[in-house]
């Protein structure tokens, strides 16, 4: 007697079903978990199910008498037979299962065997179409297969015979004649040709999900092949995705594009079976990111698409890709909208998180966003089909239509209806506040929470209060679940005194509306977090805001206004800040760092500031971790103001601030887990600037990397300002104080009015040649940039009192706003008052230190009739004068001294130090900002001029410090340079009634070459 093969053997154990068989002989098959359990036919006293078949692995076992194996086994112990007679029933006895995958190899083998009239390509045709055939006959009992289209929500009844969906397993070189031979050497070598086998001799498919793309005939024209283990399982390197050599051809799903006036468009195959299956039959999908083919843009043309919704992966090849395509597509004369998922996911991966599919699909379809220009087309979004189309047995896919009407309009889709309410059900009102809905049925109130946490469809685990007079009941309750529904409706119906009946009607109406509200969370949660919520104005904010950007003494009445705030003073820092805060609306924002001691009034000046500007243009918080600023939202940030309290609150955020501030924008790659595989997968994050910042701190020592970067404000802290500040104190607690601040609240109205006002308009400044800027410390370049930002935000606060130009460039209109000789002059001014102090070599702070020691030695001089340097102090003696602490003072006289500006002088035997004063410059000189031109004071200075005079030309540099006479260095030919200094500052060739410009410190130092 013959031996059965192992190949037959397998093979069996392979294709046929063991789940199939065993309800084929009349048993019952209940689902437990991945498995299925029934009681064990095979001993007696089996109460419980213990007899459990693995799907999976398409083996069965039984706990109770220790019984198992496959599919032979069974058929050995079921039928008490023979190995030999088990495997001969198999093959005899199960045509359903055994067949048609022989039947299909056989018609394979006969059909090329057969002569080819038609010639090679005919015959590989045919062959293409039999082994198809055998694939998705092989589906039908492939057990992995099928628990693969399930995890991947492909599981419609439909799905597998409407695409002829198979699965590659080896078996297909198993049936063939052997190579040896002349039929399977040809028979092999034409399936190589096709690309079904690889030269290896190994199946091209193996171990993948085959899905078919077929012609309008119904012949396969191409193969694509997607593994079903996870790359983890597969060799490194083995490609997840497969298809027939050669260029794609085909389109997927051409029957559903008929008639149909929107169609979706998806990146991948499985992508494109998630919509189907989720009712949206019109859809269909390119090769890829980059395979969007001609038979497809021919296919929409063929069918009359109008509208083409893009539903791309939301990645950064996914989007780059679909504005490629949109580009294309308007370009052929279709509307195009944008599909948008969660960032990194695609359609199958959202569908498969946010259940069911088909409303949570329907969302995305209802709000794709158009791309293109000028407002969208009218347009009636995609619904789901709730009855499938029946299966066509017919080779053929696509049906020719019955009437041969000219542009036949094809029947309306439902959508998908706003809240799951019966027809005519009355309208119950519901109370939303503070995350609590709550709902009244006659003499019965209801309160539920935590609806928020329910961000699945498949789920609604809520807390319930229910009351009924002096009455009430409280429990958790998942309402999807129907047994726990029962118990609910029964106990509070004991507990409130009602009939089961009345308790059973209320849960029906608060379903329906703890469903509405749950659907509104998971929309606004699939908004991106960036859209923007700016309030329309109103028509007096609107007239208040236009007012105000039209004063002419629009500077001053900033100033008149921010003191009305509550703030004292401060009227340079002020103007600056806001200036800052306008300058979020350029390219290249100013940042602002405001730095002072402790209870100076600095956050009271960065509050006031920000309460100016819109709420909805500015983010504050107290402090920032050092990756938080990467995940804000890639266009959370743009054109808007970060406000932090306390610079030390980021200093772990420090790189990431300096890097927003120079790049404009954020990048970072991050690792996360796969939504689909688990596994471990770099993902991009970007914040898209500019973004304006605005800091605050008390720490002396700044980072330097960070200062640079901002224009630094100090606070007044001298004994007149505080004493104004107490008085404002206690004014405020009187009635005028009360009034004061009620009119504060009119004042901010309007700045906020104004600020949404201001357009993002570009400025061009005709006079940026002729400015100078001193140029001898290469921080000089930021400073530079800054002053000239500074420029640019005085002009463009002034928008509305300037003409509007604008220049066509490729076809596009660029409006902007010139910059004004006042616009400069007031820069020039703000500069000396900021800018300066950032050249300093001593923080403001120390510098008021410094101040208050020359002021008291020269008092101390003149009193004893003494040269300054003789005069000796101690620390005690100028803390008693400055009014600082022990530790304030020591740490700025501990830097004064290192600088040298102090020199310290030892007591008798150490014990005692005295100090002696070694700066006898103009401590003003800190103030002032060398090399610029101060030329731009009128404003008869000619609009076209291009080439000043040279006296509106001043050097750069920066004169150095002024030490005693002694410590200086000396200048070489002091009284030979002087004529040359003159000569250089005074003017030369004076415009008309234009005066000179004031030459400071840097004309000195550029003539000396210092």
């Amino acid at each position: 007697m013959a031996r059965i093969p192992e190949v037959e053997i397998e093979r069996l154990k392979v294709e046929v079903s063991l789940a199939a068989l065993i309800e084929g002989a009349g048993y019952a098959l209940k689902t437990q978990g991945k498995d299925l359990a029934m009681r064990c036919p095979l001993h007696e006293g089996d109460e419980t199910p213990s007899f459990i078949v693995t799907p999976a692995k398409n083996v069965w076992h039984c706990f109770g008498c220790q019984q198992g194996g496959g599919v032979i086994d069974w058929v050995m112990v079921s039928r008490r037979v023979s190995f030999r007679h088990a495997v001969e029933l198999l093959q005899s006895e199960s045509p359903a299962l055994v067949a048609p995958t022989a039947r299909a190899v056989r018609s394979v083998a006969a059909t090329f065997a057969r002569p080819a009239e038609a010639g090679e390509a005919a015959a590989d045709a045919v062959l293409l179409g039999q082994v198809i055939a055998h694939y998705h006959a092989t589906l039908r009992t492939h057990a992995e297969g099928r628990a693969y289209l399930a995890a991947r929500g492909l599981d419609h009844p439909e799905v597998i015979d409407r695409f002829r969906l198979g699965v590659g397993n080896r078996t297909l070189g198993y049936q063939l004649p052997e190579k040896d031979r002349v039929h399977g050497a040809a028979l092999r070598g034409a399936l190589q040709r096709i690309g079904l086998l690889r030269a290896s001799g190994h199946e091209h498919f193996n171990g993948s999900l085959v899905i078919p793309l077929m012609d309008e005939a119904g012949a396969v024209v191409e193969v694509y092949g997607r593994k079903l283990l996870p790359a983890s399982k597969l060799r490194a390197g083995t490609p997840l995705h497969l298809y027939l050599p050669g260029p794609h051809r085909g389109v997927f799903n051409e029957a559903g594009l008929i008639g149909q006036a929107e169609v979706i468009l998806c990146e991948a195959l499985i992508d494109a079976l998630t919509f189907w299956c989720a009712g949206y039959r019109n859809v269909t999908s390119s090769y890829g990111i980059e395979g969007f083919t001609d038979d497809i843009l021919t296919a929409f043309k063929r069918h009359g698409a109008k509208r083409v919704l893009i539903a791309y992966d939301a990645d950064a090849a996914g989007n780059s890709a679909a504005d490629k395509l949109a580009a294309r597509l308007i370009g052929e004369g279709f509307d195009c909208y944008r599909c948008r998922f969660p960032k990194g996911m695609d359609a199958n991966g959202y569908a498969l998180s946010v259940q069911p599919a088909a409303k949570s699909l329907g969302l995305v379809i209802r709000q794709a966003e158009w791309i293109g220009n000028g407002t969208p087309p009218p347009r009636a979004p995609s619904g789901p089909i709730v009855q499938a189309d029946p299966v066509d047995p017919s080779p053929s896919l696509v049906a020719e239509p019955a009437a041969k009407e000219e542009n036949p309009a094809p029947p309306p889709l439902p959508d998908l209806p706003a809240q799951r309410v019966p027809a005519g059900a009355p309208a119950v009102p519901v109370e939303i506040a503070d995350h609590e809905l709550r709902m009244t049925l006659g003499d019965r109130a209801y309160a539920v929470r935590g609806i928020e946490k329910n961000l699945s469809y498949e789920q609604l685990r809520v807390w319930i209060k229910a009351t009924c007079g002096a009455f009430v009941h409280i429990d958790t309750v998942e309402l999807y679940a129907a047994k726990q529904r029962a118990a609910w409706i029964k106990q509070a119906s004991v507990e409130l005194g009602v009939s089961e009946d009345v308790a059973r009607s209320d849960v029906s109406v608060l379903l329906r509306a703890v469903e509405q509200r749950q659907d509104d969370i998971i929309r606004a949660k699939l908004q991106p977090a960036d859209a923007p919520a700016t309030p329309a104005l109103t028509s007096a904010q609107l007239d208040a805001g236009l007012a105000l950007l039209r004063d002419p003494d629009l500077i001053a009445r900033i100033g008149r206004d921010v003191e009305a705030t509550g703030v004292v003073g401060e009227a340079s820092n002020a103007l600056v800040a806001y200036l800052a805060c306008v300058s979020r609306k350029l390219d290249k924002p100013l940042a602002v760092l405001i730095q002072s001691t402790s209870a100076a009034g600095k956050s009271t000046l960065m509050d006031a500031l920000l309460a100016l500007m819109p709420e909805s243009e500015r983010v504050h918080y107290s402090a920032m971790t050092g990756q938080s600023l990467f995940y804000l939202g890639e266009h959370s940030m743009k054109h808007k103001i970060l406000a932090i309290a306390e610079e030390e609150g980021v200093r772990q955020a420090g790189y990431a601030l300096k890097v927003l501030q120079s790049q404009g924008e954020l990048t970072i790659a991050s690792t996360g887990k796969d939504p689909q595989t688990g596994q471990l997968v770099t993902q991009e994050y970007r914040v898209e600037g500019p973004v304006m910042l605005f800091l605050t701190t008390t720490a002396i020592d700044v980072d330097e990397e960070l200062q640079n970067r901002c224009m630094v404000l100090t606070i007044n802290e001298s004994r007149e300002q505080t004493a104004a500040i107490q008085a404002k104190q206690r004014t405020s607690r009187t009635l005028e104080g009360l009034l004061t601040k009620a009119r504060s609240d009119d004042v901010l109205s309007a700045h906020r009015a104004a600020q949404q006002l201001l357009r993002p308009l570009a400025v061009v400044n005709p006079y940026a040649e002729q400015l100078t800027f001193a140029s001898d410390r290469v921080r000089l370049r930021r400073d530079h940039a800054k002053y000239l930002a500074l420029i640019d935000s005085i002009a463009l606060l002034h928008q509305y009192q300037r003409p509007i130009r604008s220049v066509v460039h490729q076809g596009k209109t660029l409006d902007y706003v010139e910059v004004t000789h006042e616009d400069i002059a007031l820069a020039n001014r703000l500069a000396h008052d900021v800018l300066g102090r950032s050249l300093d070599e001593l923080p403001p702070p120390t510098r008021r230190v410094l101040s208050q020691a020359v002021a008291f030695v020269q008092a101390r001089a003149s009193a004893q009739a003494i040269e300054h340097s003789a005069v000796r102090f101690t620390r005690r003696e100028l803390r008693e004068h400055s009014g600082l602490s022990h530790s304030q003072l020591a740490v700025h006289l501990d830097r004064l001294l290192a600088l040298e500006y102090v020199l310290a002088h030892s007591g008798r035997n150490g014990q005692r130090f005295v100090y002696e004063l070694a700066f006898d410059g103009d401590d003003g000189d800190a103030k002032r900002l060398p090399g610029l031109c101060d030329g731009f004071t009128t404003s008869n200075l000619p609009a076209g001029s291009s080439d000043l005079p040279a006296s509106f030309r001043v050097a750069s540099g920066v004169l150095p410090a002024t030490f005693r006479l002694d410590q200086m260095p000396l200048f070489a030919s002091a009284d030979a340079v002087l004529p040359s200094l003159v000569a250089a500052c005074a003017p030369t060739a004076l415009l008309e009634e234009t005066p000179a410009p004031r030459c400071n410190g840097a004309s000195y130092a550029s003539a000396t070459g210092r």
